[in-house]
């Protein structure tokens, strides 16, 4: 049987998917509504902002994986009952996102030209991006703080803070870049500059609702100030002992996903616009995957984590891999569906894109509308079941493996050696979303990724 009648898990499993979801839909919509509103701007704004995001991607995906690492601990206490352990391994990842943080301000700060020179050899676009940099290296703390408190809270099952954050975050900037870009209701025409004060306006705002809710409102973790300050070396040890596996794998998909600007940018200007604006409205319906992901590790985590040994809590989680294995698929197909017919609507809100960056995006996006199904199944596998049940070496070498060993040499030799069209240095650049599946299911149904990472006893 391939789906569980066990109605709790679907109980879970809908409680966090759906709020998760809506969260990241959310949350990318910030990014969406920067691109939109620029990209009605000026397309040379639109490549200044999309090439300084790059950086801003590989950074958030170095946070995701420090808030990843303690949801991957957390879960396993929470299913033990230890909220003690929990807060001190929240301080931890709080004070590794803070150092991360620090480190990409101060190279923004210091090289911002040669920042986004890195995707562009454009004078016009660099001088955009480095504008925009200026203003928006302020929410790198923030979002690095902001995002590993909602970690935590995910671990222990309490979303909707998440998502009510993300609403009023897309909101604040929406409004704020509406009136600061174009210079409306009387305020000065600020272009990027004014994007930027938007999502810093917005950041701050978030920072400071997340930080009320886990000090003042949460019922479950009763966090204390002396837990975040002082985390103890025991939890600081477990958790860097995991950590630096999720940032270094967040580290390499960050910049390779970064170095598609790079390819792409040094072959058509227009190419850096027709994927700024393809790859927005695919991350918008890929947290369906991502929210199904941060479910699968919080469910997987928690039934390891109660159970006193790993054959103990074996069958069930057999028929739990079984079941979301097959809701990873139901989600590819979907997105897949979804991403095909949403993509003239959404391509023309960008009414400064010239033709020929119109008609590139419209062909990127057919690309990843076949390689988003896989990238519904393998990355839910990998990083929500695999990763979620303690194995995350076998994520950083399968990444090495496929993404520095053959996409992107691959990809490069398609645009610089072959000097293919764009369209199939994007589907070069996506095609280990396809060939990983195999890889991940084999793993997967091998059962050779679960392991315990607390320490001592489970509660009583």
């Amino acid at each position: 049987m391939i789906f569980s009648r066990d109605r709790n898990f679907y109980k879970t499993f809908n409680s966090l998917y759906w709020i998760l979801i809506l969260h990241n839909i959310i949350t990318f919509s910030v990014n969406l509504a920067d691109n939109v509103m620029i990209g009605s701007y000026s397309e040379t704004a639109l490549s200044g902002v999309a090439a300084v995001n790059q950086i801003q991607f590989i950074f958030q995906q170095i946070v995701m994986g420090c808030g990843d690492a303690a949801v991957v601990i957390c879960s396993q206490y929470w299913g033990q009952g230890r909220t003690s352990e929990i807060r001190r391994i929240i301080g931890s990842a709080l004070y590794t996102g803070a150092a991360f943080s620090v480190i990409v301000f101060a190279a923004a700060s210091l090289f911002p030209t040669q920042i986004v020179g890195l995707f562009t050899t454009s004078p016009a676009i660099v001088a955009q991006g480095s504008e925009y940099i200026r203003i928006i290296r302020f929410t790198y703390p923030l979002f690095a703080l902001t995002n590993i408190f909602l970690a935590g809270l995910r671990s222990v099952e309490t979303v909707r803070i998440g998502f009510v954050v993300s609403v009023m975050t897309l909101l604040i900037n929406c409004s704020v870049n509406y009136v600061l870009i174009g210079g409306h209701c009387g305020a000065p025409e600020l272009g990027v500059t004014g994007a930027a004060i938007g999502t810093l306006v917005a950041r701050f705002a978030e920072f400071s609702v997340v930080v009320f809710y886990v000090f003042f409102i949460d019922k479950k973790l009763h966090s204390k100030l002396s837990d975040i300050l002082r985390p103890g070396i025991a939890a600081v040890r477990d958790y860097l002992k995991n950590m630096w596996r999720f940032t270094l794998v967040g580290a390499m998909f960050g910049v390779s996903t970064a170095l598609q600007t790079v390819v792409l940018g040094h072959m058509q200007d227009a190419a850096i616009a027709a994927n700024s604006a393809a790859t927005t409205l695919y991350q918008v319906l890929k947290v369906a995957s991502v929210g199904a992901s941060s479910a699968a590790a919080v469910i997987i985590g928690k039934l390891i984590g109660s159970s006193n040994s790993i054959d103990e809590c074996l069958p069930k989680l057999k028929e739990y891999v079984r079941t979301l294995q097959a809701i990873f698929l139901l989600i590819g197909i979907t997105t897949g569906v979804l991403l095909y017919i949403l993509r003239e609507p959404v391509l023309s809100l960008y009414s400064s894109l010239s033709p020929e960056a119109y008609a590139m995006a419209k062909q990127f996006i057919l690309v990843l509308c076949f390689t988003g199904i896989g990238t519904a199944y393998e990355m839910p596998v990998i990083t929500g079941i695999i990763r979620g049940g303690g194995d995350s070496l076998f994520v950083l070498i399968n990444d090495l493996v496929s993404i520095w060993g053959i996409v992107l040499p691959l990809s490069f030799c398609a645009a610089f050696v072959f000097n293919w069209p764009p369209v199939a240095v994007v589907l070069c650049l996506n095609s280990d979303q396809i060939f990983k599946c195999g890889v991940a299911a084999i793993k997967a149904n091998r059962y050779h990724w679960m392991k315990k990472l607390t320490r001592g006893e489970k509660a009583a």
